[in-house]
């Protein structure tokens, strides 16, 4: 179910309702579901879902939760001269998501410290890419062809979020907790690249909870 996302202005937090028919997108006038995991089933749905680096991921105790890949695909991918994607950190794709947006998750990045890149989330395969750093939040357009760095530290680590993104041709609002914050620009957009992409922090722990897709409709 949609937990934390209509936000109330007067308490400065996002209450989120029972049914998609309750949120009030602020990019579109209505939304259509496509998609939701609890996760209650035990199982990875790979039809949806793609570990990534080899990294290791289970279900447990009802939440999604990746963690680095074997010391031996370390090794042997390092030895390559590929660290970049020897699966330090956990990464997992989801996929077969709407162009037009909104979507909805509880997430948990676990780790000693910020990286300078990660923790992230692609909305789009490296083409809408927000970055959470120590406060800060910054937003990567089409591999770093534009960046917008906003001063405020938006998530937090090892602490569970409610998260909400809305995306359409042009402009993005990203909810996290009690804050949020719409960017636009001509280069969002997910023409092509219809997934979100979670890479945590190197030996950390990444969780997902309470995943919910919806296509906007204008």
């Amino acid at each position: 179910m949609i937990k934390n996302l209509f936000a109330l202005g007067l308490l400065g937090t996002f209450v989120f309702s029972a049914s998609a028919e309750d949120y009030k997108p602020e990019l579109f006038s209505s939304i259509k579901p496509v998609y939701s995991d609890d996760f209650s089933s035990g199982e990875i749905d790979l039809d949806h879902w793609q570990i990534r680096q080899n990294s290791t991921w289970v279900v447990k105790e009802g939440v999604l939760t990746g963690s680095q890949s074997s010391k031996e695909f370390q090794e042997k991918r390092i030895a390559a001269g590929d660290k970049a994607h020897a699966g330090l950190k956990p990464v997992m794709w989801l996929e077969k998501v709407p162009e037009n947006l909104v979507v909805h998750f509880r997430l948990r990045y676990d780790g000693k410290e910020y990286h300078r890149k990660f923790p992230l989330i692609d909305v789009g395969h490296h083409v809408n890419t927000i970055v959470f750093g120590k406060g800060k939040t910054t937003l990567n357009l089409k591999k770093n062809t534009k960046e917008i760095v906003i001063e405020k530290q938006f998530l937090p680590l090892n602490e569970w979020v409610d998260v909400t993104i809305e995306l359409k041709k042009g402009a993005m609002l990203l909810k996290v907790g009690d804050k949020k914050h719409l960017f636009e620009d001509p280069l969002i957009d997910m023409v092509g690249q219809q997934q979100i992409d979670f890479k945590g922090l190197d030996f950390g722990e990444t969780m997902i909870d309470d995943v919910e897709v919806f296509e906007g409709v204008e």
